[in-house]
């Protein structure tokens, strides 16, 4: 014996889940949680407040850092500036050197002459000293003769006051002048020139007794 069928009944649908509690439900609405793959205000890969940097942001807009100052171009100028202002020194100071050494040469030669003749040794200053061109003018005995006339013994003491050197077309030559002082208050000008190229000669003399 068949039981006998309940009366049908019709099956209610569920009930929709409600919403939490302060969440809307439109996304939309103020309030609503970022979206996916927004991140939110300030997040990293963002700019960020006013007067900050991001290393992510596109290089030459805000957001970069931005690139260091290259301070070696400063540093290779006055490198530069300095080398220049030391070769310059180091030029002068070989000219100077250069100079001073011609200036002083022909002093010497001077001052040997000198001595030669105020010691009475003519000769010999007239065989090292005077040029061949200065002999072709002036013979040996003319010179010894014009030495004698100058009276000067060993009292005589030569000073030189004016000494220049030059050199031109590879010729080098050299002017002095200067006093020959003595006892008996006697003074003697004296004024010698020389020329040469590797050795200097005396080409022009003057020894006279001051007015």
């Amino acid at each position: 014996m068949s039981n006998p069928q309940e009366p049908y009944q019709p099956v209610q649908p569920a009930a929709w889940p409600a919403e939490p509690a302060g969440q809307p439900g439109n996304p939309g609405q103020h309030g609503a949680p970022p979206l996916p793959g927004n991140p939110p205000h300030g997040a990293p890969g963002q700019y960020g407040a006013p007067g900050q940097y991001s290393s992510d942001g596109p290089f030459g807009l805000p957001g970069q850092e931005p690139p260091v100052r290259n301070r070696r171009k400063p540093w290779t100028i006055l490198g530069v500036v300095v080398g220049v202002l030391l070769l310059a020194a180091v030029g002068v100071l070989i000219l100077v050197n250069v100079v001073n050494g011609a200036t002083n040469h022909a002093r010497g030669l001077a001052d040997g002459f000198t001595k030669l003749v105020i010691a009475g040794d003519s000769s010999k200053a007239y065989d090292d000293y005077l040029d061949p061109a200065l002999h072709e003018q002036l013979t040996k005995e003319e010179f010894i003769a014009g030495i004698k006339t100058l009276k000067m013994d060993r009292t005589c003491k030569p000073a030189y006051n004016q000494v220049n050197a030059s050199t031109e077309n590879g010729t080098k030559a050299a002017d002095v002048a200067g006093l020959i002082t003595c006892d008996g208050d006697k003074k003697i000008d004296l004024a010698y020139r020389f020329e040469g190229t590797d050795e200097l000669r005396m080409i022009n003399i003057k020894l006279k007794p001051q007015a």
